[in-house]
């Protein structure tokens, strides 16, 4: 049932589909000894299947290439994808960089009033050594 709403069907869809799948699994007398599958698994395997031709499986089919192409590779990728990047104006910067400071300034505070008072705690309950 959660399958069925899942794939937007309704219980009224479900019951025409086997309904359908009944029929023709009848109408087809030399696949009478094979289950009629529903799962759509056919489907994935070859999916699978093709996906598994389309790439070489071999290193040998891909080429080797070496460590200065590697690297000079890796550089322009990387110059790629900079490309790709919005960056931000001078007056969002400046606005953000504030944003940090004030949370990293607020969360600072906290932290040292909540360690001064359980230092202060703790001197309490364990004495001054002085």
């Amino acid at each position: 049932m959660a399958d069925n709403k899942r794939r937007g069907e309704d219980a009224g869809d479900d019951r025409l589909d086997d309904e359908i799948v009944d029929d023709v699994a009848d109408d087809d007398a030399s696949g009478a000894d094979e289950p009629v599958s529903r799962g759509g698994t056919a489907t994935r395997s070859r999916a699978r299947a093709e996906s598994a031709d389309s790439r070489p499986t071999t290193r040998s089919e891909t080429g080797r290439v070496g460590v200065f192409g590697r690297i000079a590779r890796f550089f322009r990728e990387v110059v790629a994808e900079l490309r790709k990047v919005i960056w931000p104006t001078r007056k969002e910067l400046l606005t953000y960089t504030g944003v940090v400071v004030t949370f990293v300034a607020v969360m600072l505070t906290i932290v040292a009033l909540l360690d001064y008072g359980f230092a202060k705690v703790v001197l309490f309950v364990f004495g001054n050594s002085d």
